[in-house]
């Protein structure tokens, strides 16, 4: 059974993504849920809300954190896929109303990475012959073959920085609101070959939330329901010890799409998709995703960068709102953050970062080494 088309989407809500010192992952949590149940026009959750599908990486208790917090005591659901988790969130709750297990659901990711006590990667660090890994070094892995066979350079990586961090200056719940030059990114210190200090996304605190229904039941809320035309999961090999890898894609990416492709019913997603929010944990996966996701041919981001086809106002904007560069990456709340950006867009609430006329729009959320990725398409009703 095809979901394409029969779940809605109809509140949307975000908390401020920022270094949260002062307030806990139950008040993050809290901000977007209430948010998007306003948005929905849900004024008793209680009795309006079925069930629960939630994400986090760092949540202590599973799902009595959620419960608990919103005094919401509902069938909830834990998932968990790395950094696409805020996006399988999506997916589960989207497959209960299809299946009609469920007439409405809410779907949250929250983290608060930085009530951990660390400076860096708020990961797993496991060593390889006593040196560390990082996801830094995980990711910059495309970088020397990408560069050799296709002539990209770190210039390329810093226009994405430049791009993202002007568009995060449109965005009200952005940490990051500074615009860069190129000659900024450049000279940014190093963290892993290619990767300056602006080619990698912060760590944040943050929370964002989704109510879905059924379609038919979404005209019960109000008539700006945004039509969820897909949402795909996807796996590969872990890329390091994969033999037939050829560190110029990332193969999640490429499966995760062509699924949620087929079941759009998209073949043309240039043309087709009007608005995009790539997974940007660093510039060279922004890059990589434009070619990934099939918007261009393999080795042709280099030219589409210098002619401004990903920015705001390109042929295919790209990260309207920041991205995890603008936002930071509180590990499960990015994926919602995504979609957050993409309802605001399809339904002409995105002020400054509006694109005109956005019809159709896209999430990219990948995570793990990486090895998994997920791809949300939605649609004005």
């Amino acid at each position: 059974m095809s979901i394409a088309g029969k779940a809605a989407i109809v509140g949307a809500g975000c908390s401020d993504f920022a270094e949260h010192w002062t307030r806990s992952a139950e008040d993050l949590l809290v901000d977007a849920v209430l948010e998007a149940c306003a948005d929905a026009g849900i004024e008793d959750p209680r009795r309006q809300i079925d069930a629960v599908f939630a994400g986090s990486l760092y949540a202590p208790m599973g799902p009595v954190h959620v419960t608990e917090a919103l005094k919401l005591y509902k069938p909830t659901t834990m998932v968990y896929n790395y950094c696409a988790t805020g996006t399988e969130a999506l997916r589960a709750a989207v497959m209960a109303v299809v299946s009609g297990a469920h007439d409405t659901v809410l779907a949250v990711g929250f983290d608060k990475p930085k009530d951990r006590g660390v400076a860096g990667p708020s990961v797993n660090i496991r060593g390889v012959r006593d040196l560390p890994e990082t996801p830094a070094g995980w990711f910059a892995l495309c970088a020397a073959p990408y560069f050799a066979r296709y002539g990209a350079g770190r210039e390329d990586l810093a226009r994405i920085a430049v791009k993202n961090h002007y568009n995060g200056t449109l965005a009200p719940k952005s940490f990051l609101k500074r615009e860069l030059t190129v000659e900024d990114a450049l000279a940014a210190r190093m963290i892993a070959w290619p990767f300056g200090l602006y080619d990698c996304a912060a760590q944040t605190d943050g929370a964002a939330a989704v109510i879905v229904t059924r379609r038919e039941l979404a005209r019960n809320h109000h008539d700006r329901a945004v039509v969820v035309r897909a949402v795909a999961s996807a796996s590969a090999p872990h890329p390091h010890t994969d033999p037939a890898h050829d560190f110029l894609r990332w193969k999640p990416t490429v499966a995760a799409a062509g699924a949620a492709y087929a079941m759009a019913g998209i073949t043309d997603p240039m043309r087709q998709i009007d608005v995009a929010q790539l997974h940007d944990c660093f510039t060279l996966t922004e890059l990589l995703s434009y070619e990934d996701l099939g918007f261009i041919a393999k080795g042709a981001a280099r030219e589409h960068i210098a002619a401004g086809t990903f920015a705001l106002g390109g042929e295919l904007p790209v990260n309207t709102d920041g991205g995890l560069k603008a936002f930071g990456h509180p590990t499960a709340a990015t994926g919602l953050r995504m979609v957050y950006e993409n309802v605001l867009q399809l339904q002409g609430r995105a002020g400054a970062r509006q694109v005109p006329g956005a019809g159709v729009a896209l999430s990219h959320n990948i995570g793990g080494y990486p090895t998994g990725c997920a791809v949300a398409i939605l649609a004005r009703e």
